[in-house]
């Protein structure tokens, strides 16, 4: 019989499970067995990759969107285990004082940062920004709870957003919020999310496209302002 893994690894394992759909520590232990061998050691999981995940016994985890995999690989070598950086307070919020605004969601990982991928991120930042204002209203932490479709789970984590930014999605993921109505964009600069508010606020405050003006709950004939103005911007 292997070895008895470490606490260390057997988080390792989890978070990793975690961040790919449909896949249990065990489904990933099975494919670990064929890449590594048992036990998986520290040493052999820093020599992974994402090639090895993904051929790895009989092509188990193929199927699987490449940044899944990545960020599951992120995991199995240890590291974004510790949120050193956690997310600022909260500022005061009541439904209805922010008239015109709309919510928007932040995949992350550490800080107030846009560093997460929509299949692993640890907690999405909760904005409601409009115009003249950007308020930090919530922090939705990702929890186990051992739902079948992770994704459906997340994207109901943030059921009541229209906007979600994320570092990475894949198509499936994104199928999920886009059902919800949320719209997703994909920034895989990272940074500050703050600062990706502030820009999302001067596009409320000049040239609101069509699909925001939508979000935000514009009459059609709003909409189609909108629109021309994007056209013929004279």
């Amino acid at each position: 019989m292997p070895s008895p893994i470490s606490e260390d690894l057997a988080l390792r394992i989890g978070l990793a499970a975690r961040a790919l759909p449909e896949t249990d520590p065990a489904r990933l232990l099975r494919v670990l067995a064929d890449a590594v061998g048992l036990p998986p050691t520290a040493e052999k999981l820093a020599a992974l990759k994402v090639k090895d995940l993904r051929t790895a016994a009989a092509g188990e985890l193929g199927d699987i969107d490449p940044d899944a995999l990545k960020a599951a690989l992120t995991y199995l070598k240890g590291e974004g285990l510790t949120d050193a950086a956690p997310p600022p307070p909260l500022d005061p919020y009541t439904d209805d004082d922010m008239p015109d605004s709309i919510r928007v969601a932040c995949a992350s990982d550490t800080g107030e940062n846009l560093d997460g991928h929509f299949g692993a991120a640890r907690r999405f930042l909760i904005y409601q920004v409009s115009a003249t204002q950007c308020r930090l209203i919530a922090v939705r932490r990702v929890e186990d709870t051992g739902a079948e479709d992770k994704n459906a789970y997340r994207a109901g984590l943030i059921g009541d957003c229209q906007v979600l930014y994320v570092a990475s999605i894949g198509g499936p993921a994104a199928a999920k919020v886009i059902k919800l109505d949320i719209h997703p964009i994909k920034d895989s600069g990272g940074g500050s999310a703050r600062e990706r508010m502030v820009r999302l606020q001067e596009t409320l405050a000049h040239q609101t496209p069509p699909w925001l003006a939508k979000a935000m709950g514009k009459p059609p004939q709003e909409r189609i302002r909108f629109a021309l103005s994007e056209e013929d911007p004279a």
